[in-house]
């Protein structure tokens, strides 16, 4: 019998492009949500079955009850793939019991969480020599002084919890300009009981980001690997990639490769990194555990990275492959970078004739797709529906 793959999360494209991209190889999926509304994700024609399960914040052991009974019911573990970081920190968190119903890429539980917190990937940073920004951990006595010592303004302030901190305050980061704006920031953070680190700014727009994106195999070798670079996010300047091009960028493999071999990491992972507009070096920003947004993008200039992952854990690993040229294609969220482009022209960050420029490149659309057009009518679908709401309000 097939080993089937479970995907956790339909409400957002990429638990769509993890049940695509394993479609397109044959590779029968299951789909589990806790949420009701805007499942778009659970449309595609790919997907085999889908399963509503209690919340696995409010009843954790509800959720793992259902997944495990999913489980039950096939001949083989399922592999399990998170499609959020929150997912992928409960995984972590419940490894022992879920390894022993499902096929799971990490061995060592916890560094998943370790990784995808700032504070201890910093620390894990600096113990293997990789770059990473100045940082300056809170709470501290003397951090005001120490921020206009060591790092200056603006700097930003950035969570050890990314997950909490953006559903709290809908950004990844908060920006600050001076001393006032700075304890505002670490007192709102230390209000919600949430733990924050300040940061310098490395220098250098928004197409100054790029990504190491990568799998480890079980015996903990890289096998595969490629690399890209955002064009835009949002939202701008500290947010998520909605037009990013896929481009070969041999350095950061050679700092990527190492440290995450030395971690003992295992899986799929992609690593952030910023180079510095003044100097051309690069620092890592974070690391991200879960299939990423970049993922159909990957796909499209070569390597179908949950396919490598299910062919490694289902022992018949697909053989090594790194993404050395520059295919051409370009991710687009096009909702996302709708709006990310009405605030580039408001900053003045870019004009508009730049922005038309860009858009005549191969697309890997995040949701669009012609052969499997029934995720995105559904997600304009709700589009629509929420505008109408709000007009009526």
């Amino acid at each position: 019998m097939q080993t089937k793959a479970v995907v956790l999360g339909t409400n957002y494209f990429i638990g769509l492009t993890i049940i695509r991209t394993l479609g397109y190889e044959g590779v029968k999926t299951i789909a589990v949500d806790y949420l009701e509304e805007a499942l778009y994700g659970s449309k595609s024609k790919y997907l085999g079955a889908h399963y509503l399960a209690p919340s696995f914040r409010e009843d954790p052991q509800g959720y793992i009850a259902k997944l495990i009974e999913i489980a039950s019911k096939e001949d083989t573990k399922p592999l399990l793939f998170p499609s959020a970081d929150p997912y992928a920190e409960f995984i972590d968190e419940h490894l022992d019991i879920l390894k022993e119903h499902f096929l799971i890429p990490m061995k060592e539980k916890g560094l998943w969480t370790s990784v995808m917190k700032k504070e201890s990937l910093f620390h894990l940073a600096i113990e293997h020599g990789m770059p990473v920004p100045e940082t300056i951990e809170a709470p501290d006595p003397n951090l005001a002084d120490r921020v206009e010592a060591e790092l200056g303004y603006p700097c930003i302030v950035k969570p050890v919890d990314s997950p909490a901190f953006v559903a709290k305050f809908r950004r990844k980061v908060l920006y600050c300009n001076n001393r006032d704006e700075l304890l505002d920031a670490v007192g709102r953070a230390e209000n919600e009981g949430l733990k924050v680190i300040v940061q310098r700014i490395i220098p250098g727009f928004d197409d100054h980001m790029y990504t190491f994106d990568f799998h480890v195999d079980q015996s903990g070798r890289i096998s595969h690997w490629a690399t890209c670079r955002k064009l835009r996010q949002f939202p701008i300047n500290f947010g998520a990639s909605v037009y990013t091009e896929q481009r070969y960028i041999p350095e950061l493999a050679e700092l990527g490769i190492p440290f995450i071999e030395k971690i003992g990491y295992r899986g799929f992972g992609e690593i952030e990194f910023k180079k510095d507009e003044k100097t051309g070096k690069f620092y890592m920003i974070e690391i991200n555990t879960r299939t990423t947004t970049l993922n159909y993008l990957l796909y499209k200039a070569g390597i179908n990275f949950p396919y490598v992952c299910y062919r490694d854990m289902t022992g018949d690993p697909l053989p090594d492959k790194a993404v050395k040229e520059d295919t051409g294609y370009v991710f687009q969220y096009l909702f996302e970078d709708i709006l990310a482009c009405r605030d580039y022209m408001r900053k003045g960050q870019l004009t508009a004739w730049e922005i038309l420029k860009s858009l005549f490149r191969k697309k890997a659309p995040a949701i669009w797709s012609l052969d499997d057009p029934m995720p995105a009518l559904s997600y304009t679908g709700t589009l629509i529906g929420k505008t109408v709401k709000r007009l009526l309000r």
